[in-house]
């Protein structure tokens, strides 16, 4: 694959934003994935409120980005157009950094995702994260409908080749003679050398996302910084990581590994309560699993739920890798994960039935790293 170009600020070192900053007792910069749940009894319409809530309370307490995740024909997660979603963020904030974890390239034409992701870094210049993954997103069938096409497993592993067309594409670089050379992402550099064009220096930096290897090997090669799903396969973490960090080859993008992992964690003034609401994440993750996906059950539903014996031991398993309880229990939990793993970054996802309690969730985790006010 083609070097990796553009995308940074010229000394190889900050990554154009990619390196945060810790704040407070926080062992590393603390940022937010939002999968804009809707819970039973809620609209679509309250989710997408609470995301600007969310957001706007990262921004003030002092996350570093705010990232939200491409999923489709699941009731229960109304991120279905990442774009689409970051530009309300981006009307509603002045700072913290915007982002997709990711956009899932393979339903998607390379240029589409540019003039999309081009569009963002022209409405907030310098803080749109570009996260890219190679997974649907969904089940096989509606990923056949998103690409019209039932030769799934041929879009992931053309996803190499799909990367370095969206890199040129963003950095308007294919050289004379290829069939795109004439074609343009707009908004984009083509704007600076037409003339009298002035056109900003940055465009969305590109992560890499994965739950496995593949990808972590991939960003490795690029030089470019990887975001790993611990919160859904917590066993692979850390040999993901590992691998990235083997593999990673210094590039105009960063000059040494930069790593975040997904965290699924839940705070809540008492530890009885923070399982109550942890618990209908793990009922709605049962009824994903076994073909039956739904809106987020109350808290009430899940504690009346009646669990088979496999159904148990799936939830155990599950909330064994969610960490909650009280702000001092959760605040372990995250120091413990980013000394195991190494990771450069904790992005945290609260998953609850109500945005009330994901709300309380972060601002109790941030009081309990003493992040400020008003940052």
């Amino acid at each position: 694959m083609d070097e990796i170009r553009g995308g940074n600020t010229g000394d190889g070192t900050d990554g154009d934003g990619i390196r945060g900053t810790a704040s407070g007792t926080a062992p590393v910069p603390l940022s937010v994935l939002d999968l804009v749940t809707v819970g039973q009894g809620r609209t679509a319409t309250q989710a997408l409120r609470t995301g600007v809530e969310i957001a706007k309370l990262a921004e003030s307490r002092g996350f570093h980005r705010y990232w939200v995740a491409e999923h489709h024909s699941m009731p229960g997660v109304a991120s279905s157009s990442p774009a689409v979603i970051l530009a309300h963020i981006a009307a509603h904030t002045d700072r913290i950094r915007l982002g997709s974890g990711g956009v899932m390239l393979p339903n998607h034409a390379p240029l589409v995702i540019a003039e999309q992701f081009g569009t963002l870094e022209a409405m907030a210049p310098g803080r749109v994260d570009l996260g890219l993954g190679r997974a649907p997103g969904t089940d096989g069938a509606t990923a056949a409908a998103l690409r019209r096409s039932d030769r799934l497993n041929e879009g992931a592993d053309d996803f190499p080749q799909q990367l370095s067309e969206l890199i040129r594409f963003l950095d308007d670089d294919f050289p004379d003679g290829h069939p795109y050379a004439r074609i343009h992402a707009v908004p984009g550099p083509v704007q600076a050398t037409a003339p009298g064009g002035v056109q900003s220096a940055h465009r969305p930096p590109v992560w890499l996302l994965g739950s496995s290897g593949f990808s972590a090997r991939l960003a490795g090669t690029l030089g470019l910084p990887f975001a790993f799903a611990h919160h859904f396969s917590a066993q692979n973490t850390i040999p993901a990581l590992d691998l990235y960090r083997e593999s990673f080859r210094p590039s105009a993008v960063l000059d040494a590994p930069y790593a975040l992992i997904g965290v699924s964690a839940l705070a809540a003034d008492d530890e009885r309560e923070a399982r109550r609401q942890v618990l209908t994440g793990a009922l709605s993750m049962v009824r994903l699993r076994t073909g039956r996906p739904g809106l987020i059950p109350s808290p009430e539903e899940a504690a009346a739920y009646d669990f088979s014996p496999m159904e148990r031991e799936f939830v155990d398993g599950w909330l064994s890798n969610v960490i909650h309880g009280t702000p001092d229990e959760v605040r372990t939990g995250l120091d413990d994960l980013a000394k195991r793993t190494g990771a450069d970054e904790l992005m945290i996802t609260a998953n609850a039935h109500g945005g009330d309690a994901r709300l309380r969730s972060y601002e109790l985790i941030a009081d309990a790293y003493g992040l400020p006010r008003g940052a």
